[in-house]
C-alpha cells in the first residue's frame, strides 16, 4: 500500500512538473502547430473554370455576368499593396535596440534630542530614589540617532534581430487601418524556432513592394522563441526555480 501510495505521489508530482510531457518527447522532435484555416472573402469562380468544369460534365452554378473582370480578383491596374481581409503583407523586422541605465543614490541622515528638568517644584529631588545612580534632573534625555544609506544600479540591454516573414491581414477596421497577425515556425534537427507578429497597421505606410517595416505597426507583439533540447538545456531544472522562488534568502 505505501509502495502505491509513493507511485501515486510521485506521478502527481512529476505531472504537476509538467515531466510526463517532457519524458513522452524523448529522443523527438518538438511538433509543429497545426496551421489556422485561412482567412478570406468568397472570390466569384473564374469562367474558365466554370467552361472546365461544364465539359467535365460537372454541374456549375451560372455566372452573374459576362465580365472579364471576377469581384474580388486581383486587376491589372489594381493596387496590389494589402488592403482586405486575406491579403498578404511582407513585414521587414530589423531591431537593433541598446539601453544603459546607472542610477546611484546616497543619503546621510543625524538627529539628535536632548532634555531635562532644571526644577520641578522640588520634586527633581525624589528622582534619586526612583532612577539608578545619580542623576542629574538638568540631563534627563540625551538621543542621538545616525543613518546613512547608499545604492547602486546598472542595467545594460542590447538586442538584436533583423527577419523577413509575411502576415495575413485579419480584419479591417472602421478607419480604414487593417489588422494583422503572422506566425512562422522553422525546425532544425530538434529545436523549433517560432516567431509571431501581431498588430495594428495603416495602407498608407505600406511600401510599393507591399512591405512594411516592425517601426510602422501599432501595438506591435512580437515574439521570437522556441522549443526543444537547446532550449531545454538553457533553462534551469524546475526544482531550482521552484527553490529560487520559494528561498527568502
Amino acid at each position: 500500500m505505501k509502495r502505491m501510495v509513493s507511485v501515486v505521489a510521485l506521478a502527481c508530482l512529476l505531472s504537476g512538473c509538467g515531466a510526463v510531457g517532457r519524458l513522452q518527447g524523448v529522443g523527438k522532435a518538438p511538433k509543429m502547430t497545426a496551421m489556422d484555416d485561412p482567412v478570406a472573402p468568397e472570390i466569384e469562380p473564374s469562367l474558365g473554370l466554370q467552361g472546365a468544369a461544364h465539359r467535365n460534365g460537372a454541374t456549375a452554378a451560372p455566372a452573374p455576368s459576362a465580365s472579364l473582370f471576377r469581384t474580388g480578383a486581383g486587376g491589372f491596374l489594381r493596387d496590389q499593396r494589402a488592403s482586405k481581409v486575406g491579403d498578404i503583407l511582407t513585414i521587414r523586422i530589423n531591431i537593433a535596440d541598446k539601453a544603459s541605465v546607472d542610477n546611484t543614490t546616497s543619503r546621510t541622515r543625524a538627529g539628535g534630542e536632548t532634555g531635562g528638568i532644571a526644577g520641578l517644584l522640588g520634586l527633581e529631588t525624589q528622582l534619586p530614589k526612583i532612577l539608578p545612580g545619580k542623576p542629574d534632573p538638568s540631563k534627563l534625555v540625551d538621543f542621538n540617532s545616525n543613518s546613512t544609506a547608499t545604492g547602486a544600479g546598472n542595467t545594460t540591454r542590447s538586442e538584436q534581430i533583423n527577419l523577413t516573414m509575411a502576415a495575413i491581414v485579419t480584419g479591417v477596421l472602421p478607419n480604414g487601418n487593417l489588422v494583422i497577425r503572422g506566425r512562422q515556425e522553422v525546425r532544425v534537427n530538434f529545436e523549433l524556432r517560432e516567431l509571431i507578429v501581431t498588430g495594428i497597421v495603416r495602407p498608407e505606410d505600406i511600401a510599393r513592394d507591399n512591405t512594411i517595416a516592425h517601426s510602422q505597426i501599432a501595438e506591435a507583439r512580437i515574439s521570437y522563441g522556441g522549443r526543444g533540447q537547446l532550449t531545454d538545456a538553457q533553462q534551469a531544472r524546475w526544482g531550482q526555480q521552484i527553490y529560487d522562488a520559494l528561498f527568502p534568502f
